[in-house]
């Protein structure tokens, strides 16, 4: 990917970053789900009742249509061989125990074998690796980059390496169970102790009660490893990643480090003086392994990965990892989990990540304002605290992890995602990432057994309703849609091209909402704090965006006739389902770097063309008229 150098201001401060030469949108896809077009909903079903995606349902249509949304990167999640309940046995695959499998068809975050893909997922299991190259060169022929998952901190309770390269070991295969620390064991254990099963919370059973005969004879593990997610229990919490345990990155258990650290200085470094630095240095086993993995994926022509909670392991095996797949392949996409803000610029400088989740500043701000509570005042502050890495916090309204915003637990409505999904897409110069079912509003209704709805399931065989009315049986074109979805699609569609498409979203970026506040402070303008106004411009292109994110709008005093009077005069007024007009005011140092002079500009709305409005610029200031519908999502473009 062409890089060039994009110039990042706001009315406060200046800031360069090297950027990709336009914008990029990731489609999360979760594979085992895609394609299936059973309708039925039994909780804790088989494949055989509730069904099965493959990767066959990925078809040229399929494709074809995905890329024609505005996307760049498809990440097909779940793809390596994961712990799940069902029986391969004929393909010399040794069954996984139903009591630390969660769900049925198993977490994709419960790793059994990554040098191989799940099973479930093959029309062919015994030629499933075969089937997934197949599906990375339909995915290329359609301009389509992949990437899959990579899970460095946990694997499942039991490993089983059926494809390794020569040479290549299982995780576990050579430590010493004596003690609970060595640099080179890849697991943590607890001597002398068995692992014993979390005591179940409301009555849970695995399998939801179904008598199985696995369930016969209780799992066994001696002595005890340390739980994914830290647990150092031999009887882990019900809460804790009992399916998984945690991999030794060279932490000791008083978490002082046992491996070179990286200089300060190395902050400022690329690549290539990382992947030199470690050259020649011991570093621990697990990291020598994490880094086959990625290197065994990147040369059967996966484009990236998405690293799963990647706070949790130390930031140096993130220097060493990362600088090692960008000497194979310097375009790699590498995304990944961190939710501590003040680690986002250590694992970007110094562990090199391309990009983090920007889960805890952009979307729980949004989110909040979509709920209604907080501001779009809190965007400001998002915004300049993050302005130094804004390139490389990746924006999302929507992933497996989180609610869907359809659901009642979000925001109940889709649309309401819209104008949120504006200031996602556009805000700055940071990848996209959208999940399947999103963009026709899918709410994740369904009990699909482990875990609660408002999430559409990880954990089980299941339909997702609203994308099987797009998919339509295979055809791939909507065609199952109600009215309201096809429009959400199509907005979603409109917004993603747009941003591929536009050159000012990788130039400079300024936000005009609080001088838009003051001015409606000082003159009841209209403009309060359910809108979000920004610009973005380059020397080809200049935009505002305006969003409001209320599904109401807020009329003007002048726009009403039975004014509101109150103890400090005339009022706004809630006018549900109405639109309003509002003044936006534009400060000088816009129509500065804007370079126009006193006069009358045309500005063209850009997702639907249809609406046009006069900026009017008079001593260096500007002001232009707008209509606000509720939920209103806008993109003004000055004409040339």
């Amino acid at each position: 990917m062409t890089e060039v150098t994009a110039t990042t201001t706001t009315s406060s401060s200046t800031h360069h970053v090297n950027a990709p030469a336009g914008k990029a949108v990731v489609y999360q896809v979760f594979t085992r789900l895609f394609g299936n077009t059973h309708t039925m909903q039994r909780p804790w079903g088989t494949a055989a009742e509730n069904g099965l995606g493959k990767f066959n349902d990925f078809t040229d249509t399929a494709l074809a249509a995905i890329k024609d949304l505005g996307v760049t990167h498809i990440w097909y999640t779940g793809v390596p061989h994961h712990a799940l309940v069902g029986d391969y046995t004929a393909y010399g695959i040794e069954s996984d125990h139903p009591a630390v499998v969660k769900g049925r068809a198993g977490s994709p975050y419960a790793v059994k074998d990554y040098y191989s893909v799940n099973p479930d997922l093959a029309e062919d299991p015994a030629r499933r690796l075969e089937e997934f190259q197949a599906l990375i060169a339909r995915s290329h022929q359609h301009g389509l980059k992949v990437i899959i998952d990579i899970v460095p901190n946990h694997i499942a309770r039991r490993y089983q390496g059926l494809n390794n390269p020569a040479g290549v070991e299982d995780f576990g295969a050579r430590d010493n169970t004596d003690v609970e620390y060595h640099r080179d064991n890849n697991f943590y254990y607890i001597p002398g102790q068995a692992f014993q099963l979390p005591e179940a919370v409301d009555g849970y059973q695995p399998l939801g009660g179904e008598v199985h005969p696995d369930l016969a004879t209780p799992y066994q593990e001696y002595p005890a490893k340390w739980t994914g997610n830290g647990s150092r229990l031999a009887q882990p919490q019900f809460d804790d990643w009992y399916e998984t345990v945690k991999v030794n990155y060279g932490i000791r258990p008083d978490g002082s480090k046992d491996f070179d650290g990286l200089p300060e200085d190395y902050r400022t470094l690329g690549h290539a003086e990382h992947f030199a630095f470690w050259q020649g240095k011991s570093v621990p086993d697990s990291w020598l392994k994490f880094r086959d993995i990625a290197l065994y994926w990147i040369a059967m022509g996966v484009d990236g990965f998405r690293y799963d909670m990647a706070e949790m392991v130390p930031v140096e095996f993130w220097s060493f990892m990362n600088a090692s797949i960008k000497q194979a392949n310097p375009d790699a996409f590498l995304m990944a989990e961190v939710y501590q803000p003040d680690l986002y610029r250590d694992y970007i400088h110094l562990g090199k990540m391309d990009y983090l989740y920007d889960k805890v500043d952009l979307y729980d701000t949004l989110k909040g304002i979509m709920q209604g509570h907080g501001s779009t005042d809190d965007l400001v502050v998002v915004q300049e605290q993050l302005m130094d890495i804004e390139h490389h916090m990746l924006h999302f309204l929507d992933n497996h992890d989180e609610q869907r915003v359809a659901s009642p637990e979000f925001a109940g409505s889709a649309e309401k995602g819209k104008p949120a999904m504006l200031i996602s897409a556009t805000l700055s110069t940071s990848p996209t990432m959208i999940y399947f079912g999103q963009e026709v509003g899918e709410p994740g209704a369904e009990m699909a057994g482990f875990g609660q709805p408002s999430r559409t399931t990880i954990f089980d065989y299941a339909g997702v309703p609203h994308h099987q009315r797009w998919m339509n049986n295979g055809a791939f074109d909507g065609g199952q849609l109600s009215e309201e979805e096809t429009s959400l699609r199509d907005f979603y569609q409109r917004l993603l091209s747009f941003t591929l498409s536009s050159t000012a979203l990788m130039g400079d970026y300024q936000e005009i909402h609080r001088y838009n506040r003051e001015q409606n402070a000082a003159q009841n303008t209209g403009y309060g704090d359910k809108l979000f106004a920004f610009s973005r411009y380059d020397d080809k292109q200049q935009l505002l965006v305006v969003a409001n994110l209320a599904d109401s709008v807020v009329a003007h005093e002048q726009a009403i006739s039975d004014q509101v009077v109150g103890d400090h005069g005339v009022s706004d007024q809630v006018v549900d389902n109405k639109e309003a007009a509002l003044t936006l005011h534009i400060p000088a140092a816009l129509i500065d770097a804007w370079q126009l002079a006193d006069g009358e500009y045309r500005l063209t709305e850009q997702l639907y063309g249809e609406d046009t409005t006069t900026l009017t610029v008079k001593d260096g200031l500007g002001s232009l008229p707008l209509t606000i519908t509720p939920l209103a999502s806008l993109i003004f473009q000055r004409d040339k």
